[in-house]
């Protein structure tokens, strides 16, 4: 059997079709933030981690996951491999690609940053976030801490001297943050004493570097119950004294034995059990989770390119076996002396690659989008650019979250049914892909925490403002396709959709200003399907807006334009009419699972 090409992680041609047809990354150059940068430094730093990405990190995945860390003798000891990744990955400048000179970044956009980094991801995720990581905990020292920290700690971590984590999770809490019970009580010294137990905790300790900053959310005595109580620390493994390092009293208690993700571990740790876990106040006293909102935003982004690039790094894989499998025939072929067929010429392998696709393509522009709101949100020329911006970011991040990881372990497992009997091997790769995307629907919010989030909170917030520019973004996109020449009847099916949408939000919104919260989120899982599918035809739609457009400037790439509308088309056609079904699931009421009892089980 002839071996698939060498597998490109991402198409080239796919990422900056998005960057620079769909949307028009150049023009964040005229925001001051990024008035250095230009199309010819973004091709750089893109140039730079794609070549890290396929040559050097990409080789590493396969033995990573063969040989998981082990915890032995109190410590974490991740793959060898990590010590000779870490500071390359560091080298490639992506620590604080996209914070601001003056902390030692680039001020990249994170448009740019996050399609960049997604080569990464696709390559080796495990060794990836390490990163990811260490860069969210960073700017939240960054944003909230005093000048000690940042000059103590942050500076440290940008350096790639020490790594960060986020510690949110408790054993008897999960995702109820109201319950979290680590307990900080003032000291002398304006530090707090830390006693409590933390879980889930990825890259929670390692042997590549010299300390770890754990993010933590805890409780200082006698601050209230629930979320309004919870404060922000800093928690190095080893702090600063005299000049060095001493043991911080940060034990790891356990390891985590995943079916994915296996390169980065995922930890118990317990604070203070020797009385002396010493952490540092970050923010305000009671904001933590305020604090801690902007790394679990910045993460749940992360997790969706992770998700992504996972499904795309395994539909180019199964598109490669496609052209290169023989099997059988055409139906009508009847001679069974001519040649064998390569698969790809089966209309069903074809049917399961262009649904692959539709979710990778689909999935990488809601993600692209996302991070573009993201960057005027934060730098946009003018505050009502900046609120607006920031009320689409807060929508779609959710969605961005969630429909790469949902729809992406679908595309994983079509990769796996391309591949055939060999796909449910360990020789091949895309049974590892598998197990690692099913972590995305799970960490940083599982897909029912994100759909009481899209529904509950931001499709309501700011009176529906962030709601009322979707629609906005929607319009101008079906105008934008009705000028380039797409079907019409495709951008008159969008606005349908999006007209039933806007009205289900209006009654279930009614539903819960009422009081009747429960018939309100009833189908919140339901909403966010719809909308995810809603979305994503918005994004397909302005994909095959700039195919015609391409096409028409007679753009070089005609097969590549022509793949993107066939997409868009099946998306469209198959996808969107779900829509009118799940809002009517959603206004019926239909209760059969709040109904049910936990005994009738």
């Amino acid at each position: 059997m002839t071996a698939p090409a060498s597998n490109p992680l991402l198409s080239d041609r796919d990422v900056d079709f998005q960057l620079y047809e769909v949307l028009d990354a150049e023009s964040l150059c005229k925001l001051p933030a990024f008035a250095d940068h230009s199309r010819e430094t973004f091709t750089l730093f893109l140039d730079s981690t794609r070549r890290f990405a396929r040559d050097v990190l990409a080789p590493t995945y396969r033995l990573m996951d063969a040989e998981p860390p082990t915890f032995r003798d109190g410590r974490v000891h991740v793959h060898p491999l990590m010590r000779t990744l870490y500071p390359q990955l560091v080298e490639l400048g992506l620590l604080a690609a996209t914070r601001p000179v003056e902390t030692g970044g680039q001020q990249l956009p994170l448009t740019v940053y996050s399609l960049a980094s997604a080569y990464l991801m696709a390559a080796n995720l495990s060794a990836y976030a390490f990163i990811g990581l260490t860069t969210g905990a960073a700017h939240l020292i960054e944003a909230f801490g005093s000048e000690w920290l940042k000059d103590t700690f942050m500076a440290k971590m940008y350096a790639g001297q020490w790594t960060g984590t986020m510690a949110l999770t408790e054993p008897h809490a999960g995702s109820s943050l109201a319950d979290v019970r680590t307990r900080a009580t003032p000291a002398e010294d304006g530090t707090y004493r830390v006693s409590g137990s933390k879980i889930f905790i990825s890259g929670g300790d390692h042997d590549f570097g010299e300390n770890v900053v754990h993010l933590t959310l805890g409780r200082i005595d006698g601050a209230p119950a629930g979320v309004r109580g919870l404060s922000l620390f800093a928690i190095p493994a080893r702090r600063p004294e005299g000049g060095r390092l001493v043991d911080n009293d940060v034990r790891v208690a356990g390891a985590i034995h995943k079916i994915g993700w296996k390169g980065i571990p995922s930890l118990a740790l317990n604070y203070g059990e020797g009385g002396d876990c010493r952490g540092w106040l970050v923010g305000q006293a009671g904001k933590g989770l305020n604090h801690m909102f902007q790394m679990m935003n910045e993460a749940r982004i992360m997790v969706g390119f992770n998700a992504v690039s996972t499904a795309s790094v395994a539909y180019h894989e199964a598109l490669a076996y496609a052209r290169n499998r023989p099997q059988g025939r055409l139906s009508w072929e009847k001679d069974a002396a001519r040649p064998q067929r390569p698969i790809i010429e089966h209309a069903d392998v074809r049917r399961m690659l262009l649904r692959q696709k539709a979710i990778v393509e689909g999935g990488l522009s809601l993600l692209s989008m996302a991070s573009w709101q993201a960057d005027v949100a934060e730098h946009g020329a003018t505050p009502e650019a900046r609120e607006r911006a920031g009320l689409l970011s807060d929508l779609l991040t959710p969605l961005a979250k969630t429909f790469p990881a949902e729809k992406g372990f679908e595309a994983n497992a079509l990769s796996i049914q391309v591949h055939g009997g060999y796909g449910y091997s360990t020789e091949y790769l895309p049974e590892a892909w598998l197990r690692d995307q099913k972590l995305n629907s799970i960490h940083e919010g599982t897909t029912g925490i994100q759909g009481l989030d899209l529904l509950g909170r931001k499709v309501v917030a700011a009176g529906g403002g962030g709601l009322r520019a979707f629609v906005e973004e929607v319009e101008a996109t079906v105008e934008r396709a009705r000028r380039a020449g797409v079907d019409p009847s495709w951008g008159e099916a969008l606005n349908e959709a999006l007209q039933r949408v806007v009205g289900l939000t209006m009654e279930l919104g009614q539903a819960g200003m009422a009081g009747d919260v429960e018939r309100m989120l009833r189908h919140s899982a339901d909403y966010m399907e719809l909308f995810s599918v809603l979305a994503v035809a918005w994004r397909w739609l302005a994909q095959a807006a700039a195919a015609r457009e391409g096409l028409a400037r007679g753009a070089a790439g005609q097969d590549f334009y022509e793949g993107k509308i066939a997409a868009a088309q099946y998306w469209i056609h198959t996808e969107l009419p779900r829509v009118a079904q799940l809002v009517e699931l959603c206004r019926s009421g239909e209760d059969s699972y709040t109904r049910m009892q936990p005994d009738w089980f």
